[in-house]
């Protein structure tokens, strides 16, 4: 258990039981920056631009079942969750572990609107560096689109940098006209 800003948070491993809370979760943000992307033939250039009025971005319903309660029986995924001490879900993180390249993607993190700022983003993740170290990863990955500039900005506090870009991922889905950005740092 961890008590940040006078909250206790509990993690673990998750449940089961996790998923509709999971699902419910609002990964919802509202931002008044994003980052303006321009490829060139040797890369990419970001530059934190400001929106006016705010960007408010709230994701598409996930209709796949992709075991994220950690309990499909794949030894090389999890899902770790975060309550707070009123019993609701702070957030989650749900990680995949590839042997072959040695690479612990993020499949997603959301932290709860009521709960950001507080450090259970920052835990969660520590979370799955423990996880990565376990499996003996070199490395943890993620991707995250280039108007979601609070989650940049705390993926770059923790320690990830930018390693790539893909300016289609997001092409005829609800997010088209972001780009993807992708993120790594070496396994601590």
């Amino acid at each position: 258990m961890t008590t940040l800003d006078d909250t206790a948070y509990r993690y673990r491993t998750s449940v089961p039981g996790d998923a509709e809370a999971i699902e419910a979760l609002d990964g919802s943000f509202t931002t008044d920056t994003v980052f303006r992307v321009t490829a060139t033939g040797d890369g990419f250039t970001l530059r934190e631009v400001p929106v006016d009025p705010p960007l408010t971005k709230v994701f598409p319903d996930d209709d796949s079942d992709d075991g994220e309660d950690g309990e499909d029986g794949d030894p090389d995924s999890r899902t770790f969750v975060a309550y707070g001490d009123a019993g609701d879900l702070a957030g989650f993180v749900a990680v995949s572990y590839s042997g072959w390249n040695r690479r612990l993607t993020i499949e997603d993190i959301e932290v709860a609107p009521e709960h950001r700022g507080r450090g259970v983003g920052r835990a969660l993740m520590g979370l799955a560096a423990e996880f990565a170290r376990e499996r003996g990863a070199g490395h943890l990955w993620l991707e995250v689109t280039n108007v979601n500039a609070p989650a940049i900005h705390a993926y770059r506090r923790m320690g990830f940098s930018f390693c790539g870009l893909d300016t289609a991922l997001y092409d005829g889905t609800p997010s088209d006209g972001e780009q993807a950005l992708y993120m790594s740092m070496p396994c601590p």
